[in-house]
């Protein structure tokens, strides 16, 4: 399952490339630089559009990486805890044995 989110987690920036790298295609190149831009109808608007899109696109990026690091934070926080209380059961522990010993 780990391998799966750790997948999607890279689509975001992926996509932005992508819509990126088609929004400068569709500005800065006509159909005498592409004859492939002669299948579109109408680049400006597709650019526009694709603008927008990569803007979501990058909402969503951020997102992920928001919970990417809440995520990462809170493991960081969470084995703190633990060697925190671990520490603490040994300290007890050598108490016990001192007292013990006495």
């Amino acid at each position: 399952m780990s391998r799966w989110i750790n997948l999607l987690a890279l689509l975001p920036n992926t996509l932005l490339t992508i819509l990126v790298i088609s929004i400068a295609f569709l500005r800065f190149y006509d159909q005498t630089d592409f004859t492939l831009l002669g299948y579109v109808a109408h680049p400006r608007i597709w650019s526009n559009r694709l603008t927008v899109a990569a803007l979501l696109v990058a909402v969503v990026n951020l997102g992920v990486e928001w919970n990417r690091r809440n995520r990462e934070t809170d493991r960081l926080a969470r084995a703190e805890a633990q060697r925190i209380a671990k520490e603490q059961r040994r300290i007890i522990e050598e108490q016990r044995r001192i007292a013990e010993a006495e």
